[in-house]
């Protein structure tokens, strides 16, 4: 049987109108920087890109900055805001006026972010896996102005977080909000103007488009700082020469991504959810359920992506739950696909207060292209890996006593 592939928050498949996109690029030999016919016929591709990832979330096509994809956004927006008063390049606009900005994330927030954000700079969440508000609020009353990094949906349980609410907050003390739609993007609708973020961060392949492209997406008057310089590129804010095919894909990915298929992605994982997890489904990480070492669903009290459910089942390391699945033809990961191919404890998980069963949870991503048969053949995969492991688990825990 052909596998089943649930992975689409690591890589959604490639729609058909991007890979069409891609190739038809693919045959233009001009430089989007050269002023001859070849050149001028590459800028046209480039820019109805621009106008299609503009339309797609509510912005001005001049602020819309690409990118070599979702990791490179966070980046330049991280680096590329937080302008201290003076630096090289910096202009008199709003944020180019203050003195320097902290910065400062979410506490399950993507490893692109974390990584350049230190411990005592992150944000708690609460047991839902949703941003501390009060929290984000206190933070903000003190210290000098900030650059917020805020994920509207988290890409292990697809918890969507209160953007829009944590957005007002962040303005009424002067701070910047950046905001990595890159696995809400095409799944739900995304408006910069609507959620009040200052940008927001997207990547090609996230939404069916070509690896290798992304954009950084600004509200307008907002200055950026450039990281790459020399090339002159995106208006002087990110130097190098663009990647056509990937971008031409980006914009056309972009445009046939629909958020209304969520309604049919939402009930497929509803199905999953409650052929694996019975009553359980929906009841969270609570203490009885991690005790009796039954699954559960992490985040599912809270409103999430229609494509994403984690599933924890205490006791079995998340690496063999993969691996099980993977041998049983399922497709499934153990978080983020961003950190080397290395299954470890959830972050995120351990940040909602799961303890250990952090280590115990697969992510089930469904992509636009999910089978109608996907619930049942997942089931019957999930229920033989798990009687297999949990055989294991009490043959191992019967030699040790």
């Amino acid at each position: 049987m052909t596998p089943l592939y649930l992975d689409a928050n690591a890589t959604e498949p490639l729609r058909p109108e991007a890979r069409a996109a891609a190739i038809e690029a693919m045959d233009l030999v001009g430089n989007p920087s050269s002023v001859h016919a070849e050149g001028r016929a590459a800028r046209r591709v480039l820019e109805a890109a621009r106008r299609q990832l503009a339309a797609r979330f509510d912005a001005a096509p001049a602020d819309v900055i690409f990118t070599s994809g979702g990791t490179e956004a966070d980046a330049l927006a991280m680096a590329g805001l937080a302008v201290p008063q003076g630096a090289p390049g910096a202009v008199a606009s709003d944020n180019a006026a203050q003195p320097g900005r902290r910065v400062l994330a979410g506490s399950t927030e993507h490893p692109a972010v974390l990584a350049a954000v230190p411990e005592e700079a992150r944000l708690p969440v609460l047991p839902t896996g949703e941003i501390d508000l009060a929290a984000l609020d206190a933070v903000l009353r003190d210290g000098p102005p900030a650059l917020v990094c805020l994920m509207l949906a988290n890409n292990e349980t697809g918890v969507l977080n209160p953007v829009a609410e944590a957005a007002a907050i962040c303005h009424r003390h002067g701070a910047i909000l950046h905001v990595d739609a890159t696995q809400a993007a095409g799944r739900i609708p995304v408006s910069l103007r609507a959620l009040g973020a200052d940008s927001l961060a997207v990547s090609g392949h996230k939404l069916g488009g070509p690896k290798g492209a992304g954009a950084l997406i600004l509200r307008p008057g907002l200055h950026l700082l450039p990281v790459t310089v020399g090339g002159g590129q995106e208006r002087g804010r990110r130097g190098g020469t663009e990647a056509l095919p990937a971008i031409a894909g980006l914009g056309a990915a972009a445009l046939a991504a629909d958020p209304a298929a969520a309604t049919r992605l939402a009930a497929l994982r509803d199905r999953i959810e409650a052929l694996v997890l019975g009553n359980a489904s929906g009841a969270g990480a609570s203490a009885d359920l991690i005790a009796n070492r039954a699954g559960f669903a992490a985040g599912a009290a809270a409103p999430r992506l229609p494509n994403t459910t984690n599933l924890v089942l205490p006791g079995i390391p998340a690496e063999t739950q993969v691996i099980a699945l993977d041998l049983l033809g399922v497709r499934v990961s153990a978080g983020s696909a961003c950190s080397s191919g290395k299954v470890a404890r959830s972050a995120v998980l351990a940040a909602m207060g799961l303890g250990e069963a952090a280590g115990c949870a697969i992510r089930v991503s469904l992509p636009w292209n999910t089978p109608d048969d996907a619930p049942e053949r997942f089931a019957q995969a999930y229920a033989a890996m798990r009687g297999t492991l949990s055989q294991r688990n009490e043959v191992r825990a019967t030699s040790a006593a």
